[in-house]
């Protein structure tokens, strides 16, 4: 194999999901592509890698300081959608079921994998809501064992909020499942029989 296309496929690889065929054929397609197509399609995330940006206030990717959707007047700023990573951000958008601002954790808490509650956003949210006009944090979060020990950790990290309304997506998606890769309806569902939960006690 070529030196050059065996370098295109080792990195084509690297990406989640990409195996060496996978990026073998990607690396020919490329090939097959047009030399201004092939520039722009680089030169986009050249500028996507060193210009995108992380939200002030939702860690949402942005172009600017504030993302589009904290930026919207419309929007119902007293209420919060937190959610794990900006796909999940993405898929709740689509169903056009919630017009209120999110705040993107940016993973969850997994021991095994070495990260602890201080590697999220978390306490960005905490100082959002104590700046004040929040009323309702919803948590929808992957029901996985490391989505469950999340919540479970911001549930009790809000006991100090005592006139926060706190709810949860109904259980329509199923244990194990990611938001990110869940259909529209079963978001949607999710969101409207979204349930309040109560803080533990004598934690």
């Amino acid at each position: 194999m070529s030196k050059l296309l065996d370098d295109v496929v080792r990195e084509l690889s690297r990406l989640p999901g990409i195996g060496r065929r996978t990026a073998l054929r990607l690396a020919m397609h490329i090939l097959r592509q047009r030399e201004d197509d092939v520039a722009s399609m680089t030169q986009a995330i050249d500028d996507f890698r060193t210009g995108i940006r992380h939200c002030a206030r939702c860690n949402n990717l942005s172009d600017n300081e504030f993302c589009e959707i904290c930026s919207d007047p419309n929007r119902d700023h007293s209420t919060i959608c937190v959610v794990e990573q900006v796909g999940d951000v993405m898929s709740i958008e689509k169903t056009g079921q919630f017009r209120g601002l999110y705040h993107v954790l940016g993973g969850v808490i997994s021991p095994m994998s070495g990260i602890a509650p201080s590697d999220l956003k978390i306490d960005l949210l905490i100082n959002n809501i104590a700046a004040g006009g929040v009323h309702e944090i919803i948590l929808a979060i992957s029901t996985t064992v490391e989505g469950e020990t999340t919540l479970f950790y911001i549930l009790n990290r809000l006991k100090q909020f005592n006139d926060l309304k706190i709810t949860t997506i109904a259980r329509g998606i199923g244990f194990g499942d990611e938001i990110e890769y869940a259909d529209e309806l079963t978001i949607s569902h999710a969101l409207l029989n979204r349930r309040e939960v109560e803080p533990p006690a004598g934690v």
